[in-house]
């Protein structure tokens, strides 16, 4: 199959998943790879995407999203994450005609509304992304000001990444709520069956994921198993 051009490619993109890229290199933030796969299986946690990316740890962690979904459907396809992120127009052309491909031997069809899927979240994504770079210069004003740039960079990297680490967090205690919640009700259904000298395998079963551990994670000694999970 004859690869498909810059201009192609990007007006498919646009055109399936409503978008204004203006360059490949902006598929570089891994959102688009993302809800392009979505549009396929319906099922890409894009929730967890972020359409606006605008750092390499956001861009990160847009592929990772996309690598546990190439993982849970089997496809075996090598997501060369550090390459990628770099929003180099090769790499990213490379890996968006493999895309296209993909999606024209999957796609079953099916109406897709990309604005929904990604619940309107805003895809202002730059369209010129590159590595912050050095100074370029050792003279005058432009020396002076580069590195102030720089910092003021870091500065609102941080503040996002402080932003995104907030928003874990809730997800994080909302989730642990609902498994708490669930472990309470167990343990009295498993009581009262032990009491009326029964048991339900099920119930145990679900005992036993939830306290069970991460390799490598160790439960202190000093705390009882119903409160393992408050050690997260």
């Amino acid at each position: 199959m004859a690869a498909v051009s810059r201009t192609d490619l990007l007006a498919w993109v646009n055109e399936l998943l409503q978008l204004n890229y203006t360059k490949v290199e902006q598929c570089g933030t891994g959102a688009a790879y993302c809800q392009i796969v979505d549009s396929i299986y319906g099922d890409v946690p894009m929730t967890r995407v972020k359409m606006n990316a605008k750092h390499e740890y956001e861009f990160v962690a847009n592929f990772k999203v996309l690598q546990n979904v190439f993982k849970a459907k089997k496809i075996d396809k090598p997501i060369l994450i550090e390459r990628l992120v770099k929003c180099k127009m090769q790499d990213n052309l490379e890996f968006l005609q493999w895309m296209k491909r993909f999606w024209d031997s999957n796609y079953g069809g099916q109406g897709y509304d990309p604005v929904a899927r990604r619940r309107g979240a805003s895809t202002d994504t730059p369209a010129t992304i590159a590595p912050l770079s050095g100074p370029r210069s050792t003279s005058g004003l432009s020396s002076s000001r580069q590195p102030n740039e720089a910092v003021q960079n870091l500065q609102a990297q941080l503040r996002e990444m402080s932003t995104h680490m907030e928003g874990l967090e809730k997800e994080r205690d909302f989730y642990f709520a609902k498994l708490r919640d669930i472990e309470i009700l167990v343990q009295q259904q498993v009581e009262a069956l032990e009491a009326a000298g029964q048991q339900d395998d099920t119930l145990k079963e679900i005992q036993k994921i939830l306290y069970s551990t991460e390799e490598g994670f160790e439960v202190p000694d000093t705390v009882a198993p119903v409160e393992e999970e408050e050690t997260f």
